[in-house]
């Protein structure tokens, strides 16, 4: 249900005041969305993974017990990843891969591009 033009106005009038009162506030509350923690908390749970599995490599010899304290590691972290890549869904995930693209452009090939070069032979 859209807003009315007076629920509006008194928004926009909020909105306007907490820039006034906090910008540093209004920018972080702006530029902060769920999409950024959970992308936040994928990456540690990778570093966490690769912390896991070095400490399973290492102590393996050493006694198996330190090395299933490196595959609990792992299996903590996988579940986290899967709970903030869940937490994302298809929606962030797009978000963060066109946020990518547009933050790394490079050199784009479409399969058009590719039929209207000749061949090498």
């Amino acid at each position: 249900m859209p807003l009315s033009e007076d629920e509006q106005r008194i928004l926009a009038e909020i909105e306007k005041s907490l820039h006034e009162s906090d910008p540093r506030l209004a920018r972080q509350v702006g530029e902060t969305t769920i999409y950024r923690h959970a992308l936040g908390s994928l990456k540690w749970s990778v570093l966490w993974f690769v912390a896991g599995l070095l400490v399973m490599v290492a102590t393996l010899q050493v006694h198996y017990l330190f090395a299933f304290g490196g595959f609990l590691i792992m299996l903590i972290s996988a579940v986290g990843f899967e709970r903030n890549l869940r937490l994302m869904g298809k929606a962030g995930i797009d978000q963060f891969s066109r946020a990518f693209r547009a933050a790394n452009p490079g050199p784009r090939r479409r399969g058009s591009d590719m039929a209207d070069e000749p061949d090498p032979d």
